[in-house]
């Protein structure tokens, strides 16, 4: 981006996705290619498809809730808030929900995501 921008959030863009959560994109845009922002949010209960990014690196930064993540080869790991978990270019991974409560957390994602990146680990 060459000049400064806000962006407000409209809540109402929350999208429900085939991968089982709910995404709200904050930051994705061609005018900054080197990063983009969003809220993911999954229900109680409720655990994501087995998928990967091409050619992306994520980061999840957990802001509430309680889960579960499957990385890659690692065990899987509990996580909580304030907790940020690495995700290599085309890892495979997928967050569980364990708590009684909405499990919240941002996706940032370099460089911004593309939905030709995404590849689903369960077809």
């Amino acid at each position: 981006m060459k000049t400064p921008a806000i962006r407000p959030v409209d809540p109402a863009a929350e999208a429900w996705t085939e991968e089982r959560c709910h995404i709200l994109e904050l930051s994705n845009s061609p005018e900054d290619p080197a990063v983009s922002i969003a809220r993911a949010r999954i229900n109680p209960g409720v655990t994501t498809r087995w998928h990967r990014l091409h050619g992306t690196a994520e980061r999840y930064v957990i802001l509430e809730g309680r889960g579960r993540v499957e990385v890659g080869d690692l065990p899987p790991r509990k996580v909580g808030p304030g907790d940020v978990v690495w995700i290599p270019p085309g890892c495979p991974q997928r967050m569980a929900n364990t708590g009684t409560a909405d499990l919240v957390f941002l996706a940032v994602c370099t460089p911004r995501f593309l939905p030709a990146a995404y590849a689903d680990g369960e077809d």
